[in-house]
Parts: structure tokens; C-alpha cells; sequence
């Protein structure tokens, strides 16, 4: 056998793959052929990309522009980018400090290992996305992941980040908003983290790959309003719905911009040349006009789905302002979130996530369902809870 490397060890299975995996095989079986799956689990909008967006990818293999770009990405998109930020946040972000990458998972791998040493700790909040702790990982870094409750919204605070801070350090890696509960960090605590790690040498990455589906307008600011220090992860795929033409963007430190491009002309050698000439027509007037009508069904779902969780005894203890998550305990109906998400699935037909990849403090109290479904389907997903459940939906 081939022996592999012992990084490996410290990368955790994804376990929400298995139910993944189970949901469908169920899905296929002669029990759904009357009632199908319904499919809260997948993190996926429901919409595809914009009218615009599609034309202008079909116009770019017609004109054969599909050649390598250069690394950091072509230069009209990291400027329509800029542009995003001035117009959306009122930032002023220099077109050179921003990194065009393969995905929002590309530009968190390169961050990564262009900023953690073997044995460096990066702090992280419990729950969050499993896969941003495995890029840490990945990079031979040690993600130490601190407890984070609902009083403070599942995120950390600056009392916590200088309470865990060592000598093994080197930064915190956020989520605002939070995959899996649709939280936001509070700008003012987020400026609170920022001058903290600032003061101890560290850095402070944030991912913010569903700042653009933010519902209020408190939580809906960029940290790079922080600093341009702050390291900002964003992508083309939650707000924008490109999931599958992986295309994401980083905003760094200028110093940083030639290590990220060294790193990504030797990863990557570029992000794909069609999805970037398609990504331009993400900013016209008419595509933005969707994106925001799409914001406002994705919270008329949250609005028609948290008090139906709530009712039948899936509580979730803080509104989701931002993304298409809620994070609700399942504790009052089952004493382990993976057997309840299985019971739900073949009882009720509803496919659920359950909490164990996503921390490891209380994980087993929690599921997160996606209300990135249609809201027909929704209401139909929560009937079928409900009655499994012998509650009122």
C-alpha cells in the first residue's frame, strides 16, 4: 500500500457527505416514489446564474477566449470588483490588492499557506465550516476551535480571542456571515478582534462569501472596513449563483499580493478565463436588479421557516441575518442530532445536516437546515416535520 502523508490525520472526514450520500440512495428507492426527498441539506441556492452572466460566458467561447489569464485574474474583473466595494460598501479597495482565485476555497488554501507555519494555532469558532479548520490543517497549522454560544451569537468575541491567545498563535480565521448558523459578527466587536490581533502581530482573516445575502443592514459591512491588514475571503458562488464555475476573489495586504500570486501560479495558474469574462456581467444594473430580488425571497424563506422550526420544537435560539442556514436544537426530540437527522429522513423524507462537522462542542444538540429550496418546497418540508414530529407547523 501506498503510505500517506500524516497530515491527513488531522483532516476529519466529512461526515455530512454520508447523509448526503444516504438521502439520495433514498431518494432513488421505490418508498419515494410518491413522496420524493426533499433536500435541506445542500448549501446550493436554488437559482441559477444571472441571464447576463450566461450570455457573456456564451460569448467568450465564441470569441475563444479561453486562454490562461494571469494568476491574480484578469484585470476588467478585479476592477469591477473594486467597483462592487465602493458602490456596496462605500470602501475605497485598490483593483492590485485583490486576487481572482478558483473558488472561495482556493483563496482560503492560499491564505493559508502562505500565513501558518507548522504548529501555528489559528483560533476559530465552534461551530463553523469544516473545511476552513482543514485548510489550517492542511497547512500543518493546528485549528483550535473556541466554544461560541447563542448569547453571542455562535461567534467569537475579543474577551475570547485574547483569552485563547498563546504563543503558538498566529491568527483567527471568522465566518460573518456564518456557515451553519447565518450569523453575523457585530461590526463593532469585529473592529474589537481586528485591533486585538493587530496588537499582538497576528492576522485576521474572515470569510465572507455570504455578505452579499446579509438581511439587515447592521451586519451587512465588510471587515475590510477594519483595516487593510484584514484579510477578506468572498466568492461568486452564494450571492452571485455560480456555485459550479468555482470563482472567488481575496482581498489582501498589498505585501501579501506577490506571495498569494506566487502560491497561485503554482496551485492554480489561474482561475478559469470563462467563468471571469462571465463574472463581468455579474455587476450590470440589470443582474444586480436580480440578485436583489433573489435576496429578498432567500429572507422571506427564513422569515416563513424559523417560526415554523420554533413552533414544532426545533428551536432556533438567534435569527439568521445573513446566508440561507438556520441552526436549530433538535435536543427536545432526539439525544443525538445524526440519529434524528436519519430518522427524519426516512419518516418524513426531509434530508437535514446534522451538527457533527461542524464542532465539536454540543454538536450533537444542533441541525442545520438550508432554506435554500423554493419556498413550496419548504412549507411542504415542514409540514412533513411536523408531522413526524406531532407537532403544528
Amino acid at each position: 500500500m501506498l503510505r500517506t502523508a500524516s497530515r491527513l490525520d488531522h483532516i476529519e472526514p466529512f461526515y455530512v457527505m454520508e447523509c448526503a450520500k444516504a438521502a439520495s440512495e433514498l431518494a432513488r428507492s421505490p418508498e419515494c416514489a410518491e413522496r420524493p426527498m426533499i433536500f435541506l441539506n445542500i448549501g446550493e441556492p436554488d437559482f441559477t446564474a444571472a441571464p447576463l452572466v450566461r450570455e457573456a460566458a456564451e460569448r467568450a467561447l465564441r470569441d475563444g477566449r479561453t486562454q490562461y489569464t494571469d494568476a491574480t485574474g484578469i484585470a476588467p474583473l478585479r476592477e469591477r470588483i473594486a467597483g462592487w466595494y465602493a458602490q456596496r460598501h462605500g470602501l475605497a479597495i485598490d483593483p492590485a490588492r485583490i486576487v481572482v482565485t478558483a473558488g472561495a476555497s482556493a483563496a482560503l488554501q492560499l491564505a493559508c499557506l502562505a500565513l501558518v507555519e507548522r504548529g501555528d494555532e489559528v483560533l476559530m469558532p465552534d461551530p463553523s465550516y469544516p473545511c476552513n479548520r482543514h485548510f489550517v490543517a492542511a497547512a500543518d497549522g493546528v485549528p483550535v476551535l473556541l466554544p461560541a454560544s447563542a448569547e453571542h451569537r455562535f461567534q467569537l468575541d475579543a474577551a475570547g480571542v485574547e483569552a485563547a491567545w498563546g504563543e503558538r498563535t498566529r491568527g483567527v480565521l471568522l465566518a460573518s456571515p456564518s456557515n451553519p448558523t447565518g450569523t453575523s459578527i457585530d461590526p463593532q466587536e469585529m473592529g474589537r478582534i481586528v485591533q486585538s490581533v493587530r496588537a499582538r502581530g497576528g492576522f485576521t482573516i474572515v470569510d465572507e462569501i455570504y455578505l452579499g445575502l446579509s438581511y439587515h443592514e447592521r451586519y451587512g459591512t465588510s471587515a475590510l472596513s477594519h483595516g487593510e491588514d484584514v484579510i477578506s475571503i468572498n466568492s461568486f458562488s452564494k450571492y452571485f449563483a455560480m456555485t459550479g464555475w468555482r470563482l472567488g476573489w481575496m482581498v489582501v495586504p498589498a505585501a501579501l499580493v506577490p506571495a498569494i500570486e506566487k502560491l497561485a501560479q503554482n496551485l492554480f495558474i489561474c482561475a478559469s478565463s470563462i467563468a471571469q469574462q462571465a463574472a463581468l456581467a455579474c455587476f450590470e444594473p440589470a443582474s444586480v436588479a436580480e440578485y436583489e430580488r433573489r435576496r429578498a425571497e432567500f429572507k422571506a424563506r427564513r422569515d416563513a421557516l424559523v417560526p415554523a422550526l420554533d413552533a414544532m420544537g426545533l428551536r432556533v435560539p438567534v435569527m439568521p441575518d445573513g446566508a440561507f442556514y438556520a441552526w436549530a436544537d433538535c435536543s427536545a426530540h432526539a439525544a443525538s442530532s445524526w440519529d434524528f437527522v436519519f430518522d427524519m429522513m426516512r419518516r418524513a423524507h426531509v434530508a437535514l445536516t446534522p451538527g457533527r462537522d461542524f464542532g465539536r462542542h454540543g454538536a450533537e444538540r444542533w441541525v442545520r437546515l438550508s432554506y435554500a429550496s423554493s419556498m413550496d418546497q419548504l412549507q411542504e418540508a415542514m409540514q412533513r416535520l411536523a408531522t413526524a414530529l406531532g407537532a403544528r407547523a
